[in-house]
């Protein structure tokens, strides 16, 4: 018999979200970004339910492969480029498109002939990671209007702090020296991740870049998912292994972190963080338990976690246990741990067998 821990993956949900994304940016076109496995949720499977998209972006150049081989025909952009001039070979025969962000990629590109390659330029307006300087920006363009094998141009860069209602001078700021650098050109633009889209509709330009909001989760802190009427794509969740009746000041787990102060009724779930469950959220991290809420006992092993029973009626072995997901928003589990719902998503083990359904 295997394992009961499972991820079920609801295809329902990204076509929501999917639509929630138009509706915030209803004049651009969406690049749906499926980058490491698709946050956690199977790549093949999350194009499926977007397969109406108008591209994807993602680093790894075989999930691209896997992608246009899947036979997906919408443009494919490789969001860190090329590495080598040996991978250009790959991108002409699965016809990928490709950001470029630095000399070298220009360089490799002038050395290449056969291929007709559509570039995004990503220029660097203040997050300081990838990107041409707003002073190195026009020799670039040149170079690459001057190389009879770029296809197409867009220009890109990628906001710091959109998801920080605080830090709107800075998106202010990067708005502003993208539009100064690049407003004689005439090519399109792709600015937005999620927290710009639903945030700074000014950003959308012509290619919007959704991620964590296609999965349910929302990029805020002070906003919900289901204050962006978004609805979670994964769930996680698992089954009640072993039930034990604690004394007063009996212990639980590695080290003793939690002491019952009363009697009490915990149950072991088989999820840890060999799982993908973060072995740092503390005691009161909440679980659903048949639908009735909970909480987490002590420090998460790392193939169990234990959970509080007391005030979970005819609890049993084998019933159903929610780490996150439908009922308890992945954002809520990543805020007692101390981390994002990207992480959490993201780190999701292999192991976790993932269920894909169209609807809940």
């Amino acid at each position: 018999m295997s394992r009961p821990i499972q991820a079920i993956i609801n295809h329902s949900a990204l076509t929501h979200n999917l639509t929630i994304v138009r509706q915030y940016a209803p004049d651009a076109r969406i690049l749906a970004v499926l980058k490491a496995d698709a946050y956690g949720h199977g790549l093949l499977n999350t194009a499926n339910a977007l397969k109406n998209v108008d591209g994807f972006a993602l680093l790894e150049l075989d999930a691209a492969i896997s992608l246009r081989t899947t036979g997906y025909q919408q443009p494919i952009l490789l969001l860190e480029g090329f590495f080598s001039t040996n991978e250009l070979a790959l991108f002409e025969q699965y016809q990928l498109s490709s950001v470029i962000h630095h000399t070298e990629q220009v360089a490799m590109l002038s050395k290449y002939k056969q291929h007709r390659m559509g570039v995004f330029i990503k220029v660097n307006t203040g997050m300081n990671r990838l990107g041409f300087s707003p002073k190195q920006l026009p020799q670039i363009i040149e170079e690459l209007i001057n190389n009879q094998h770029i296809k197409d141009i867009t220009l890109m860069t990628h906001f710091a702090s959109a998801d920080d209602p605080s830090e709107k001078a800075s998106v202010s700021r990067q708005l502003q020296c993208f539009e100064t650098i690049t407003k004689k050109y005439n090519y399109p633009c792709s600015l937005s991740n999620s927290a710009a889209i639903i945030n700074y509709p000014e950003t959308h330009g012509n290619w919007v870049r959704p991620g964590i909001m296609l999965y349910g989760a929302s990029p805020f802190s002070d906003k919900t998912a289901a204050d962006l009427n978004l609805q979670p794509v994964m769930t996680l969740s698992s089954k009640i292994i072993a039930i034990h009746d604690l004394k007063v000041g009996d212990k639980v787990g590695y080290h003793g972190l939690f002491e019952a102060e009363y009697p009490m009724r915990i149950g072991i779930a088989a999820c840890g963080y060999a799982d993908g469950y973060p072995r740092h959220a503390p005691t009161d991290t909440p679980v659903l338990i048949n639908n009735q809420r909970s909480r987490l006992l002590g420090r998460v092993s790392m193939d169990m976690l234990a959970i509080d029973l007391t005030g979970i009626k005819n609890a049993k072995p084998g019933d159903s246990v929610v780490l996150w997901g439908e009922g308890i928003p992945v954002d809520e589990i990543a805020k007692y741990a101390g981390t994002s719902s990207y992480e959490l998503l993201c780190g999701l083990a292999a192991r976790v067998d993932r269920k894909f359904l169209k609807s809940f």
